[in-house]
């Protein structure tokens, strides 16, 4: 058998500097070796320990929503734009969550969704079973210190949002006024119908007359937007303003025979499908108007659709139910579901509504002082 025989350098054949380099490399080598191990060792220990203690967690919630229902309560009545996405929601929602709970719909109307938000707020349990659909303008009504808020909206636990709705004024053909330039050379004023203060129609309508300088008249009172869309139908008024996402569906056959127009879109930017309708901001001259125009249009038409849960439920059920619902807006089945439905999607987490709804309790005085005088109507006391 071959003697191995084992090389070595020869005492002073190499250079001093050489050597040392070989054995200074030689030396970094096993010192980043040595580092790798010990990054490698406490790698596998993280996860050892880490991963027992997820699936720990994840078995914990599905422990809980197993045979359990979840309930949406929607402010509104059924058959109504919040119903119709709330029920689309709740047909997939239970998918997204461990356990698979059944997920049904309630109605509680009244007040603008008012009614809702108090319950959810005093009586409901915070045990991730409740979740409440409601107006996003109630938030700026307790920024303004309205009357029969009874919650505080910066404890609510805040799920997201389906659609970031823009604003959008649609008025008859019949009213002779079939595009904006049309309106700032109307004679008389034009009449637009708008809800009851508080309410989204209300608030809209409220600050274009009070910032905007264009000929209009607000009759102010109606039940809903649907009211306000018979009365410019039959002549009474000229049109109204609301979301775009509810007026394309139910004005949708007079948009598609010309007899009625999209004149004003109050949104931060053009919406894809109204990409030739001027914005509401080309209308407003001063910083102090563009500020109340984004509290009270912009931001509030954002979180119009709000999804919410009761303050003190559980940390770890939240992030499960906000985690579920961004799931579902990205569920194949029910976008497809929400396409044949038309009902429009521009998701908000619950995290970036959290956000925007702490902004409001930030707005400087000045500016809440204007917004309470604009939307304040005329005989009322708050």
């Amino acid at each position: 058998m071959a003697e191995r025989t084992e090389l070595r350098p020869m005492k002073g054949i190499l250079p001093p500097l050489y050597r040392g380099n070989i054995l200074g490399k030689e030396s970094d080598m096993c010192q980043k070796f040595n580092s790798f191990r010990v990054a490698f060792v406490l790698c596998f220990v993280t996860l050892y320990l880490f991963i027992p203690l997820s699936l720990k967690a994840v078995n914990a919630q599905e422990d809980f929503y197993k045979g359990k229902t979840i309930r949406i309560v929607v402010g509104f009545s059924a058959g109504g734009g919040y119903d119709t996405y709330s029920r689309a929601i709740a047909r997939h929602l239970g998918k997204h969550i461990p356990g698979n709970p059944k997920v049904i719909v309630e109605n509680m109307p009244g007040a603008s969704s008012l009614i809702a938000a108090n319950h959810l707020y005093r009586i409901a349990k915070p045990d991730g079973l409740s979740i409440a659909n409601i107006h996003g303008n109630q938030i700026l009504n307790q920024v303004l210190g309205r009357p029969g808020i009874e919650f505080d909206a910066r404890r609510f636990e805040w799920i997201g949002v389906p659609v970031r709705s823009p604003g959008a004024c649609a008025l008859t053909k019949a009213s002779g006024v079939t595009d904006l330039e049309k309106w700032k050379a109307s004679k008389t004023p034009v009449k637009l119908g708008a809800t009851a203060p508080g309410d989204g129609a209300y608030n809209m309508t409220a600050v274009m007359k009070a910032l905007f300088d264009l000929p209009m008249q607000m009759v102010s009172g109606y039940k809903g937007t649907t009211e306000i869309r018979l009365a410019a139908e039959g002549g009474e008024i000229a049109g109204g303003c609301w979301q775009w996402d509810s007026i394309k569906i139910t004005w949708r056959k007079a948009l598609d025979a010309g007899e009625v127009n999209v004149v004003l879109q109050l949104a931060p930017k053009p919406h894809p499908e109204l990409s030739r309708v001027p914005l509401g901001l080309s209308l407003v001259k001063t910083p102090e108007q563009k500020a109340i125009f984004q509290a009270a249009v912009h931001d509030a038409n954002v979180l119009t659709r709000l999804y919410v849960l009761p303050p003190g439920t559980p940390r770890e059920r939240i992030e499960l139910l906000r985690k579920a619902f961004m799931g579902t807006m990205k569920d194949l089945e029910f976008v497809a579901e929400a396409e044949k439905a038309k009902l429009e999607l521009d998701p908000m987490s619950g995290k970036e509504v959290e956000t925007l709804v702490q902004n409001y309790f930030k707005l400087d005085s000045k500016i809440l002082a204007k917004l309470d005088e604009i939307l304040k109507l005329p005989g009322i006391k708050w």
